[in-house]
């Protein structure tokens, strides 16, 4: 290797004063630079003193009111990691405690950096997500009074407007203790006695909130309850105490298919199977309900349990009608002896084949997978394919392409089609790509059947949309001569 390249080996070959000049050189006019450089020389010197510099800077952060413009951002997310690095890399393990109250200190600033910067790309709230999970690891090891710790993060979730401390309680269950969980959940418990009235507001921005609404007090009040609920069920979970936790859930709630699949795997793992079946059965199942699929595992979960297989596999069965769900057919399938299941199988591609939604079923045949019945279907069924949909046929085309070339060419020509009859100029572009795929999967197409070969469709389609240049102006002109 060249002795010029730039690597660790080197550059300590350089000398230690040499590299101090060069440090200073680079340092020269980059704010970033020293501010790394003095936070590495506090270390040498201390735990002590580098907290004091990392504090100094976190007020700092906290005190800044001017936007964050793209051009600033890397820079200040890279401050903001290099602050998280110097309390849980560098001082965490000397001072654990001085740790922990600067890494709390840390999220804190949260609110006011999101207001003055624009986290649509979620790259900023990376940075507070991931310190925040840093609590489970320096917490235990700080020397922390559970009573107060409760208070401090029942203070933090009351005022948890941008959601930095949510699940807080699960991470500093170790540290919290018994002794700490049962003072927060005493907390929680006397702020759900308080009125409305007594509670004082949780943050500037749901005020703010309240004031747009006309039913404010009934907000208030189910922001409240929702706190509560939240709060109480993780300091269950926090306790292993499956009865509280279910017990935040209302009679309305347990009517959601998810929650009453959620609550029945719970008293499932208690062994309370009946008890299970009881919450699952008096869900509201009606339409397109949330959590069907879960409700369904849990419920063919709770027969087999109660030992009633014929019942899980009727069930199963009749699900996969209606739905297609593979995960309903491949356990129905498990427990069916040999030639049974292939006979079963067989039966149920051909219910898929036939099945009122092409769309789902050819879902269902991607994910079995069986690409020469989702060839089939399409071959078939093309007149009802919707290229609108093309999250699901551009996938379905890329599977296809190789062995079902002419499957491959339908759904790109739905997606062409829709796109030039709708208008849909936004996607000329892609589909004009599409038109492309079509051209180079021509040869492999030794038989179109009942459908037109390419050439035929191109005419066609210029014939029907020659007018629309911006789309023509996207596809190659040997191509869209036809």
């Amino acid at each position: 290797m060249s002795k010029k390249t730039l690597n660790k080996a080197n550059l300590t070959a350089l000398g230690s004063e040499r590299l101090a000049d060069l440090l200073l050189e680079v340092s020269t006019g980059s704010a970033d630079i020293k501010r790394r450089l003095r936070l590495e020389l506090s270390h040498h010197v201390g735990p002590t003193e580098l907290a004091r510099d990392v504090r100094k800077r976190l007020v700092s952060l906290r005190k800044s009111t001017s936007f964050v413009g793209w051009r600033k951002r890397k820079s200040l997310i890279k401050d903001l990691n290099t602050q998280v690095d110097m309390i849980t890399e560098k001082i965490a393990p000397e001072a654990p405690t001085e740790a922990f109250d600067l890494l709390w200190q840390f999220i804190e600033l949260a609110p006011s950096v999101y207001e003055r910067v624009d986290d649509s790309r979620g790259d900023v709230g990376d940075v507070f997500r991931a310190a925040v999970l840093r609590f489970e690891d320096i917490g235990p090891r700080a020397v922390l009074d559970p009573t107060a710790l409760a208070s401090r993060v029942w203070d933090a979730l009351r005022d948890n407007g941008y959601g930095e401390f949510d699940g807080i309680i699960g991470l500093l269950a170790p540290t919290l203790g018994e002794e700490g969980l049962q003072a927060l959940k005493r907390l929680v418990e006397a702020y759900g006695e308080m009125s409305a009235e007594e509670s004082p507001d949780d943050h500037e921005a749901l005020l703010f909130l309240r004031d747009l609404r006309s039913d404010s007090g009934d907000y208030a009040s189910d922001q409240k309850d929702r706190l509560i609920k939240i709060c109480l069920q993780e300091i269950a979970e926090a306790q292993g105490d499956t009865a509280a936790y279910i017990a935040q859930y209302s009679e309305r709630d347990l009517e959601r298919p998810d929650i009453a699949a959620e609550v029945a795997q719970l008293l499932l793992s208690q062994g309370q199977a009946n008890d299970a079946l009881k919450t699952l059965t008096g869900a509201d199942l009606a339409g397109r309900a949330l959590g069907q699929e879960d409700w369904d595992a849990a419920y063919t979960t709770c027969l087999i349990a109660l030992d009633r297989v014929d019942e899980a596999q009727t069930h199963r069965w009749e699900r996969f009608n209606q739905s297609l769900n593979p995960d309903l057919l491949r356990e129905y399938l498990k427990v069916l002896p040999d030639f049974d299941d292939i006979e079963a199988e067989d039966k149920a591609k051909a219910k898929a084949l036939d099945f009122e939604d092409l769309h789902l079923a050819l879902i269902f045949f991607l994910d079995w997978p069986d690409l020469p019945c989702a060839a089939r279907l399409i071959e078939t069924r093309s007149e009802e394919l919707d290229g609108d949909l093309y999250l699901i046929l551009t996938p379905a085309a890329e599977a296809l392409r190789e062995r079902y070339p002419l499957a491959a060419a339908l759904l790109w020509r739905a997606i062409i089609d829709y796109s030039l009859n709708e208008g849909r100029s936004t996607r000329y572009g892609h589909a004009a790509d599409h038109l492309m795929d079509c051209a180079s999967v021509d040869d492999e197409i030794g038989d179109y059947g009942a459908f037109a070969p390419h050439l035929s469709y191109l005419a066609d389609l210029h014939s029907r949309h020659e007018r629309k240049t911006s789309f023509w102006r996207r596809v190659p002109s040997k191509a869209a001569v036809g």
